[in-house]
């Protein structure tokens, strides 16, 4: 008895067929695991060191809007005097506008703008004897590069220019019960800046008596103001000292 005739499409048999399925299955099956295997070995590897570094850097750009403000500005930060040796000064209080127009004068806004400020954060000391008030300003840039070129174009570090002024500076914040209730623009006598990775931070300072910058005739003997530079560069050096990412916890990307 003559056998059934076999099926013919598109000149394979059907018997044909279903091995060309079932070696295309095999192809599909092969791959859809090296890649399911590819993308686990990739999601449970060890970051690479560009990745790493890639990672501390976002994390160190973020701290302006990450941290607490009271760690950005703590409560109390060590200084030193040629006298006294260590010493703390008191934060009196911070400023809960983070304007980049409203924390400093018109001039240095314009600086800060052109290279992409995204805020500036103020808060007020007084040294250990009250007598010296220092506003210390954190102000944002999207990378270390652009906080460089400000950092750059800004006003240096210096006292009154012959007429009492100390402008265009950081604008001082009093705090109304405080020992800095009378730290207003115009007592402002010294101002200082400092670069730490995105942030550069500014310093103004002056008399807690609050007597005009336009008042003093002549430097006070020991360099009372010091103590600003010091403040500030603490603060910046706090904002820009990287961490070890830990790539698995939540925060971090790697």
């Amino acid at each position: 008895m003559p056998g059934a005739p076999s099926v013919t499409v598109l000149g394979l048999r059907a018997r044909q067929w279903l091995v060309v399925a079932i070696v295309l299955g095999c192809v599909y099956l092969a791959t859809g695991t090296i890649a399911i295997g590819g993308a686990w070995a990739e999601l449970h590897r060890d970051p690479t060191n560009a990745e790493v570094e890639r990672a501390a850097n976002a994390e160190v750009a973020r701290r302006w809007q990450a941290w607490p403000a009271e760690r950005i500005f703590p409560t109390k930060i060590a200084y030193s005097t040629r006298d006294a040796g260590g010493e703390y000064a008191t934060r009196t209080g911070i400023v809960p506008d983070t304007g980049c127009a409203t924390g400093v004068d018109r001039e240095v806004a314009a600086t800060l703008g052109k290279h992409g400020c995204k805020a500036v954060l103020r808060a007020t000391y007084t040294d250990q004897l009250q007598g010296i008030v220092v506003t210390v300003g954190v102000v944002a840039f999207a990378d270390p590069w652009a906080a460089d070129r400000a950092f750059k174009e800004l006003p240096g570090s210096q006292g009154p220019d012959g007429s009492g002024s100390v402008g265009p500076a950081l604008r001082a914040a009093p705090f109304p019960g405080t020992a800095s209730a009378r730290f207003t623009d115009a007592a402002r006598q010294d101002r200082t800046s400092d670069r730490g990775g995105p942030y550069v931070v500014l310093t103004t300072s002056g008399e807690a008596d609050g007597r005009p910058a336009a008042a003093v005739t002549k430097e006070r003997p020991g360099k009372p103001f010091s103590i600003a530079a010091q403040i500030g560069h603490t603060v910046a050096r706090s904002l820009a000292a990287k961490a070890l990412p830990d790539c698995h916890e939540r925060g971090w990307k790697c």
